[in-house]
């Protein structure tokens, strides 16, 4: 299939939106963490019990993925959209309100419960409409829009903080789901026509998911995806307590040095997209691996380093996230290719357990014993060589 045909499947700012209502996730995840310092101080705790509102986010968008799936194939694609982005909105503004750090966490589960309805439904709405390789080309074009976010919602969180308090950061999230909400009513087309919607009960979902799992198609590209993806999580997990804690930086360049890393998931998301015409999808997919793998093991190896060179990390840190522009996109297109009406279902599952990862890596660096950076650098290596052994079965696969 030609470049100029897959093109012609979807339009830019169709993918512009769904990136758009995807972005909600990594915007409340990194907006708010150069807060973490003053909201600890305004809670009286510890910023590492701030940051257990990350795992709580984590959890809820697990959790809530796995009822907006199955939802969206039977009811269709919009009317989910409708009811999350109303839930963000109203959890943003509870979150702004927050008096202690358990108010906190709890308003984040359900900011996550209603945020989360963006990545289904985009990943379904994709599913819908394109084939497998324009189902990658769409994944990497949604990827370098919602690259953005990542990039300027640390940067934006920091400004904000700079003239306001940290609940300000939540009364702009607030605003961000309202301007969502708006848009789903007059931009958003039904992907899933009548005819094609699953009539489900709550055991037939039950028995839907454990279809899908035991699908090698869908399984493997899944654990591919999710494991690499987990390696991005302990590093926002832990961001705050390396680059604040560790190398003493201030709220400002905090910001600057995530959006740095951040900006390579775009501009590998970009290259990947550019070559996948002459580059077969499971190649690109082991050289995202092999690259966030060694990015990983170069920061586990500046952790035992006597003194550990900010330059290097960082240059570790870029690879370890920015490889998922590859491992990411070609993991999803693959686990995807052959989930038809069920995409809704399949795209839940498929978030729900990389969420999960998120929470399993959370919880996992509030035992680990040593420093941030060490703690991080573990985890970072520990999901890249699971995710890569996953590829490399894949790729063993005719």
């Amino acid at each position: 299939m030609t470049t100029k045909k897959i093109d012609q499947q979807y339009s830019t700012g169709w993918i512009m939106l769904l990136a758009l209502f995807t972005a909600l996730g990594p915007l409340s995840i990194d907006m708010y963490l150069p807060a973490f310092l003053q909201m600890a101080h305004d809670f009286n705790v510890s910023p590492q019990m701030v940051s257990n509102s990350l795992p709580a986010y984590f959890l809820g968008l697990a959790l809530g993925q796995l009822i907006y799936g199955p939802l969206s194939d039977r009811i269709g694609r919009k009317t989910p959209l409708y009811f999350g982005m109303a839930v963000f909105a109203l959890a943003s503004l509870l979150c702004a309100f927050a008096t202690d750090v358990w108010f906190l966490i709890g308003a984040r589960l359900l900011q996550a419960l209603g945020g989360c309805v963006g990545v289904v439904i985009a990943r379904a709405a994709i599913r819908d409409r394109l084939d497998v390789q324009g189902s990658a080309q769409a994944f990497s074009s949604m990827m370098i829009v919602m690259g953005i976010a990542p990039v300027m919602a640390p940067i934006f969180g920091a400004w904000v903080l700079y003239f306001f308090d940290w609940q300000a950061v939540f009364i702009l999230l607030m605003l961000i789901g309202i301007f969502c909400l708006v848009c789903v009513h007059f931009f958003f087309t039904e992907t899933l026509p009548v005819e094609r919607r699953l009539k489900l009960s709550i055991r037939q979902v039950g028995l839907l998911y454990q279809t899908i799992l035991k699908d090698k198609s869908f399984r493997l590209p899944m654990l591919a995806g999710c494991l690499t993806g987990g390696a991005l999580f302990c590093y926002i997990s832990s961001a705050s307590a390396v680059f604040m804690g560790v190398f003493a930086m201030d709220q400002q360049h905090f910001a600057y040095a995530f959006a740095f890393n951040a900006v390579g998931i775009m501009f590998l998301s970009s290259i990947n997209k550019r070559i996948s015409q002459r580059v077969g999808i499971k190649q690109r997919l082991q050289m995202g691996g092999l690259i966030q793998f060694t990015g990983a093991v170069i920061v586990l190896l500046c952790a035992f380093a006597t003194s550990a060179s900010l330059w290097v990390v960082m240059f570790g840190l870029f690879m370890a996230v920015a490889g998922i522009g590859f491992t990411g996109p070609n993991a999803m297109a693959l686990a995807m290719s052959q989930q038809g009406a069920r995409a809704g279902t399949a795209s839940a599952l498929m978030g729900s357990v990389q969420f999960s990862s998120g929470l399993l890596g959370g919880l996992m660096l509030n035992f680990m014993p040593w420093n941030a950076l060490l703690n991080m650098g573990i985890l970072m290596v520990l999901f890249t060589l699971l995710g890569l052994t996953a590829i490399f079965t894949i790729a063993r696969q005719q």
